[in-house]
């Protein structure tokens, strides 16, 4: 029931004549890209989407003076939480506000910004609320391909630790930890050179290269395929795709030193020379990985373990194992398709469940991919979803996460004979447009400029992951266990009792 205090309001018009406008309950429909806000919901001192378009529905003449801010008092109500970074297409919000007179979606979109569109509206049962009459929820989460090769984006000590030896990993110029240089490993299939590797200074100070049980070369210049031009002057960085055939523990065999490359790092040496693919398709044209059938299997195989009622507590946080909510309900979880933005290729990895915690499906991400390049067994995701068991997991990257569609089956199914169906039907050009648009490319973009996932891929090691590594029967690594949520920079102490 409302608690608002006035259900109408009069306005006066050019003749003189007054109309008195009545609320409407409504179901409002918008998308967003969440660069630049800290989440969906609504936090004094924090720039969120939810104040932004509370604002929006004041200045828009939506919601009276006196409720201005008072979000209880028009029976506001989300469909879905996003954390901070994380888009949305398909989000819903209801409430009682002022729809008339016509015009009120272009009154709202002229007072939002370009990354908040308002697609339309549905005239809703009174009780309707965008939160509880909400079935369930689809997310996608957008991963480069090249994130599931275990040999792309190495960590740096692996890296450095067999660098000298005859057998020396694969690896991208820059693109270590944020701030610590690695010296770089590359092969240049596209001229077939005799050399199995080069060791390239990355300081900026000289371009040398090494040849490795080939003699010396000097002045070789390294040409990888899928990559963009960069110049670190204009603010212009590229990602590659690194992919390369070895185990997570192996080293590079003598067969496989000469497979083509397909990497992915940032440029600032100037040794690398722009190669375009002209559409081709670069898994094919360069990388001894690609996302094939057989790794397509795998990788759902592993989401699929994620299906079904379990306890998350160990995909979230400040969530006890005991806590009633840490039990979620996931319906589906699929990776069968990709997607090419702007010339990088993701697995677009959707998600359907009931609902979802702080951090869940990133947490979720992060194991799949972390199993995916060998850096922990396919066990560990039934491990870590027993009750008893305390792990850390990897948090996946915020960027490649977006809210894709809210349902409402239920309601839509009760009401269907005296009130419109609340779904995305009407509006999926508009959200097609946006999607492309704004947060396609903003994923993309914000690889090829930061290399946010091949900065995190870096991270993805034994080292500060321990609970990667095989637990033992009982499922439990130590009884007393420091564990560091990088995201929120607290530090938890949680004691594990056998």
């Amino acid at each position: 029931m409302s608690t608002t205090t006035s259900d109408d309001e009069q306005c006066t018009t050019a003749e003189g004549t007054k109309i008195r406008y009545k609320r409407r309950k409504v179901a409002i429909f918008f998308a967003y890209c969440g660069v630049g806000y800290q989440g969906m919901q609504k936090n004094p001192g924090a720039k969120t989407i939810e104040g932004e378009l509370e604002e929006a529905l004041y200045v828009s003449g939506a919601v009276p003076e006196q409720d201005r801010g008072l979000s209880k008092r028009y029976d506001w109500a989300r469909s879905a939480r996003t954390d901070k970074g994380v888009s949305a297409v398909g989000q819903v919000v209801s409430g009682r506000f002022y729809i008339d007179p016509p015009g009120f979606i272009e009154r709202l979109n002229s007072n939002l910004p370009s990354q908040i569109r308002i697609f339309g509206f549905k005239r809703v049962t009174a009780s309707f609320s965008a939160k509880k009459f909400c079935d369930r929820r689809r997310y996608v989460y957008l991963i480069p391909v090249f994130a599931l090769d275990p040999c792309c984006h190495r960590d740096r000590e692996s890296v450095l630790a067999s660098l000298g030896s005859e057998n020396e990993f694969v690896k991208c110029l820059e693109c270590s930890e944020r701030g610590r240089k690695v010296e770089g490993l590359f092969g240049n299939s596209k001229r077939n050179l005799e050399q199995e590797a080069v060791d390239v200074e990355t300081d900026g100070s000289s371009n040398k290269t090494v040849m490795v049980n080939s003699g010396v070369a000097e002045n070789v210049e390294v040409s990888l395929s899928n990559k963009e031009s960069i110049n670190d002057n204009e603010g212009k960085v590229s990602v590659e795709e690194l992919n390369y055939k070895t185990g997570l523990e192996t080293v590079v065999s003598d067969q496989d030193k000469v497979s083509p490359l397909n990497g992915g790092c940032e440029n600032n040496s100037g040794v690398l020379k722009e190669e375009k693919m002209n559409g081709e398709d670069t898994a094919a044209k360069g990388s001894g990985f690609s996302y094939g059938e057989k790794e397509k299997e795998r990788f759902n195989k592993i989401l699929k373990s994620y299906v079904g009622t379990h306890n998350f507590h160990n995909f979230t946080t400040r969530i006890k194992p005991e806590d009633p909510s840490a039990h979620r309900f996931i319906i589906s979880f699929d990776a069968s398709t990709t997607v090419v933005v702007e010339g990088m290729e993701f697995v677009k990895c959707e998600i359907v469940g009931q609902s979802f915690m702080l951090h869940q499906i990133r947490k979720m991400m992060g194991l799949a991919v972390a199993i995916m390049r060998n850096c922990a067994p396919e066990s560990l995701i039934e491990k870590a979803l027993q009750k008893d068991v305390s792990i850390t997991v990897p948090t996946a990257p915020e960027v490649g996460l977006y809210l894709d569609e809210c349902f409402f089956t239920s309601y839509n199914q009760k009401w269907k004979d005296t009130h419109e169906e609340v779904s995305m039907k009407a509006y999926e050009k508009e959200a097609e447009d946006f999607k492309m648009k704004h947060i396609y490319s903003h994923i993309a973009s914000t690889e090829y400029k930061d290399g946010t996932v091949g900065l995190w891929l870096h991270s993805l090691n034994h080292r500060n992951y321990p609970d990667l590594r095989i637990l033992d029967e009982e499922g439990v690594t130590n009884d007393k266990k420091t564990e560091i949520d990088t995201n929120d920079k607290k530090t938890e102490i949680e004691v594990v009792t056998e």
